[in-house]
């Protein structure tokens, strides 16, 4: 952790949602005027797409039906954590991109799937705000949970988390149901090995639950609306949370324990407006304290 440069983690699996957390953040970011270095987690594969399909192939004809994005095999680890302890420690440090799409890749004239070259990150940000699978990932080897200064969990209810990724990806990415499953099924070790123990280390999680029937997420038509769901945010340290406000700002909001309030899932983004946006005032005055300092 650091008062010079503070670090922002999103951790979440695929299909979670939060690509929508760092949307909100964008807002937060440009309204208070702070410059934040973005890191995405797919930039810290360990292959690129045809590279990663190649030795799924040759995974599975050895017989190894558990290959996927979401273990230490297939990723760089010890990468991600030095680029937290570089920008912590300096301000700057080592990233490329990973191109999802056509989109993407036209800028830099390559194809989709790829990475682009390592840089050096500018050293004129306020902040790192990482978005991607393995933002509070502790191994043997490696611990990145110990670098984020906010380090907040996405983690919807698993059949939700399902329907949103078997729609995203059919819909979006042109997957078919079948193939969608298998990667389901293929990472299901890895998520229970790599991915939910990261919750027990965030400061904050956020965890949407539907208020319909999603008891077989395979064949559901469409992903539950915001309004047809709850949020329960939990905070893993709940002093200095001013509980009573929230509850006074978020109509239909209570507490479910002591530091857990349950809020509309039409309100999620407000009251990540309303509990994040003091964090980034505290963050940008620590921050300039500590450059005055020097």
């Amino acid at each position: 952790m650091s008062e010079r440069h503070p670090i922002i983690a999103i951790t979440g699996s695929s299909g979670a949602g939060t690509s929508s957390v760092t949307r909100t953040f964008e807002n937060i970011f440009r309204r208070e005027n702070v410059k934040a270095a973005v890191i995405e987690g797919d930039s810290f594969h360990r292959y690129d797409r045809l590279e990663m399909r190649k030795r799924q192939a040759e995974a599975e004809k050895a017989g190894d039906k558990h290959f996927s994005h979401f273990g230490p095999e297939n990723n760089l680890f010890p990468e991600l954590e030095q680029l937290f302890r570089s920008y912590g420690e300096t301000g700057t440090g080592q990233r490329r991109k990973y191109l999802h799409d056509p989109v993407e890749a036209a800028p830099y004239k390559q194809d989709p799937g790829t990475f682009t070259p390592w840089e050096t990150l500018a050293n004129d940000t306020d902040l790192l705000f990482y978005e991607g699978l393995h933002g509070a990932v502790v191994t043997p080897e490696v611990n990145i949970a110990k670098h984020p200064d906010l380090l907040i969990g996405v983690v919807p209810v698993i059949n939700l988390e399902w329907i949103q990724k078997l729609y995203r990806d059919k819909n979006v990415r042109g997957y078919s149901a079948e193939a969608v499953t298998d990667t389901i099924l293929r990472r299901m070790p890895d998520y229970v090995h790599y991915i939910c123990p990261q919750f027990a280390h965030t400061h904050v999680n956020f965890q949407r639950v539907p208020v319909v029937d999603t008891s077989n997420p395979f064949i559901a038509r469409d992903i539950p609306a915001a309004d047809e769901s709850m949020v329960v945010i939990r905070f893993s340290q709940p002093k200095g949370i001013d509980f009573q406000y929230l509850l006074n700002m978020i109509n239909n909001s209570w507490m479910s324990r002591a530091n857990t309030i349950v809020v509309p899932g039409g309100k999620m983004e407000l009251a990540m407006q309303l509990i994040f946006t003091p964090f980034i005032w505290r963050m940008m005055e620590r921050r300039q304290r500590a450059l005055g300092a020097l």
